[in-house]
């Protein structure tokens, strides 16, 4: 890589911190690389200094797009991390069953397989018929997956977790290794594109649950903690946090009091 292409990527990598909050660390600059590679053969530019200048000096949407579709980590899948799921089921869903609305929200949501594994989890533990009640809203900020989640078709692999009576009840396939999700699955489920980074968050109603796992560890501290700060200001007093459990926020200067790994409420005084 020549020293112009050098300086493109460190110009890009500045860029996607900015823009997106997602911060590639020196030793995976070789990653970032190989990434906006493969966007600069789609686009047919010279190098990635042209790259770069449609980017930053003259933007181009489609070019933007791509560049932060290629740069975010999507690899997911249903029932990912079954042990904050089953305290998910067991200890907070409970607390929603006598209400009028259920209202959840998975940022960072990928291709929807967290979304659907939510709604799978309403309709066993308080019954198909609270899905009518429900929604759940995924956002992410790569078009190119809110598109595949839409879609509601999923590859055998992303579907491996799904335990076999609640994929028989929900999945039906549909040829070439692929799953469709069924309707009454899909029907309380919205998806939006969305950039965590853009605040106040433009929510009219706050939720009592938010999904934000795997993405805060892409962030540097300061994006992390006014992260924490704009989710615990859509979600109602006594909601929910829910993360990953390899990612945590105790150390974070944060309004959520912590539970266990991976589960943060939000307790008012």
């Amino acid at each position: 890589m020549n020293a112009e292409d050098l300086r493109a990527v460190e110009r890009i990598r500045d860029w996607l911190s900015a823009r997106s909050g997602i911060h590639y660390a020196d030793h995976k600059r070789d990653l970032l690389v190989q990434r906006l590679r493969r966007v600069q053969r789609s686009f047919s530019h010279t190098g990635l200094e042209q790259l770069a200048h449609h980017l930053i000096v003259d933007p181009v949407s489609e070019v933007e797009i791509a560049v932060i579709s290629a740069s975010s980590t999507n690899h997911t899948y249903f029932f990912r991390e079954t042990d904050i799921l089953t305290r998910f089921r067991d200890h907070i869903l409970p607390g929603l069953a006598q209400r009028d609305e259920i209202r959840i929200w998975s940022a960072a949501c990928s291709t929807g397989d967290e979304v659907f594994t939510i709604a799978m989890l309403i309709s066993e533990a308080l019954g198909e018929s609270a899905l009518k009640r429900t929604t759940i809203l995924g956002t992410d900020i790569s078009a190119p997956v809110i598109e595949r989640a839409e879609a509601g078709i999923f590859l055998e692999r992303q579907i491996a977790q799904v335990p076999q009576d609640l994929r028989r009840r929900y999945l039906s396939p549909v040829g070439l290794g692929q799953y469709a999700l069924s309707d009454t699955i899909r029907k309380c489920c919205t998806f939006r594109r969305m950039n965590l980074k853009t605040v106040p968050y433009p929510f009219k109603n706050t939720f009592q649950i938010v999904f934000c796992r795997n993405v805060l560890y892409y962030f540097e501290p300061a994006d992390q903690i006014a992260t924490l700060s704009a989710l615990h200001g859509v979600t109602e007093p006594g909601g929910w946090l829910i993360t990953s459990v390899t990612e945590s926020i105790r150390d974070l200067p944060s309004p959520w009091q912590f539970v266990v790994n991976g589960v943060h409420q939000k307790v008012t005084p």
